[in-house]
């Protein structure tokens, strides 16, 4: 075969590879051990970062950030999402601002613990750093993705939530008889500003760690959203059952959670016990194993990004791949493993 024939070949090829993934959604959880970071990159390739980890001398979630916007390929972020001002959740928007151009910032609106003195002064730095490219957001407002394929509609916000339901049934939520309830939640956790994503059939949740008496509002006595394929665990796995209220998770019935938890942080045995209610979960996997007194409930080893202690851990993280048609491939990044799924 000629030279000319056969370069041509390799090219259609390879211009068949690359249009066979263009159309995946692609999220990555990145261990910012304990924290918040999820990035989501679209078909077309805008991305959405949501949370920054935590403030370190060393800035390690940042440069854990960084490392993964590189695999995803990308010179900048469209969008950064801050779910609320806690440390593990803004802290380390500034480091990573000085790695990567960020372009536009979403919250919930102004912080209501700028006096605190563990989360005020990340409220003031992410204040200062955002001026004049923030935009508040509020429930029923849609993220602005310039690619038609997806959808998110902001579902909470400052502890407010949808008045029109996502979900049109009028069945009233059967979870909810007897359910437990708290009392309203007064920090930050409670003002998180959470979304609902679909990308065709498929539709990903993420709250942050919006509260216990919030979720129970979104599920009772009507359940608010639906069903949904993709959940992140609230709250890091439900820390000390702040979150977690197992009328709303029962009632959203998810196909599969993620938990990015860190190694003695959420994920606690009566998380656990709530999970594996949910009727018709496929699998749970968590960013961390848990140790400590929550060492009782983990999955098997290798669904878990990181087995070590914060002191020893490299930070690997999970991605999951959803295609068109509804296929979804989660791969843990410390071993390769991958498992695939198909959206209900």
């Amino acid at each position: 075969m000629r030279t000319p024939q056969r370069l041509l070949l390799v090219l259609l090829a390879a211009l068949a590879t690359l249009t066979a993934s263009a159309g995946n959604l692609d999220i990555y959880w990145i261990d910012v051990e304990g924290g918040g970071a999820t990035l989501l990159v679209s078909p077309s390739g805008e991305s959405l970062l949501v949370d920054t980890g935590n403030p370190t001398p060393d800035d390690r979630d940042a440069k854990r950030i960084f490392a993964a916007t590189q695999k995803a390929g990308l010179k900048k972020i469209d969008y950064l999402l801050i779910t609320h001002f806690h440390g593990d959740h803004v802290g380390g928007a500034p480091a990573l601002a000085k790695l990567i151009p960020i372009q536009h910032f979403l919250d919930h609106g102004d912080s209501i613990e700028a006096n605190d003195p563990r989360s005020g002064p990340a409220w003031q730095a992410y204040k200062t750093l955002a001026a004049g490219k923030r935009t508040t957001l509020h429930p029923g407002d849609k993220l602005p993705f310039k690619d038609k394929a997806m959808n998110a509609v902001v579902i909470v916000s400052n502890a407010q939530t949808i008045k029109t339901p996502i979900d049109s049934t009028k069945t009233a939520n059967p979870f909810c008889q007897n359910a437990a309830t708290h009392p309203p939640d007064t920090t930050e956790n409670q003002r998180s500003a959470g979304f609902l994503l679909s990308y065709g059939k498929f539709k990903f949740l993420d709250l942050g760690d919006l509260t216990w008496d919030v979720e129970t509002s979104l599920a009772c006595p009507l359940n608010q959203i639906g069903t949904v394929t993709l959940f992140q665990a609230t709250h890091h796995g439900f820390v000390n059952d702040f979150s977690g209220a197992p009328a709303f998770v029962q009632a959203i019935r998810p196909q599969l959670v993620i938990v990015n938890n860190g190694p003695t942080k959420g994920w606690q045995n009566s998380a656990w016990d709530t999970v594996q209610k949910i009727q018709g979960l496929e699998d749970t996997w968590q960013i961390h194993r848990a140790m400590g007194p929550n060492h009782d409930h983990n999955v098997k080893d290798d669904l878990i990004a990181n087995l070590e202690p914060t002191d020893a851990c490299q930070g690997h993280y999970l991605k999951a791949s959803i295609e068109p048609n509804g296929k979804i491939t989660i791969t843990n990044s410390r071993n390769g493993v991958s498992k695939t799924y198909t959206t209900h």
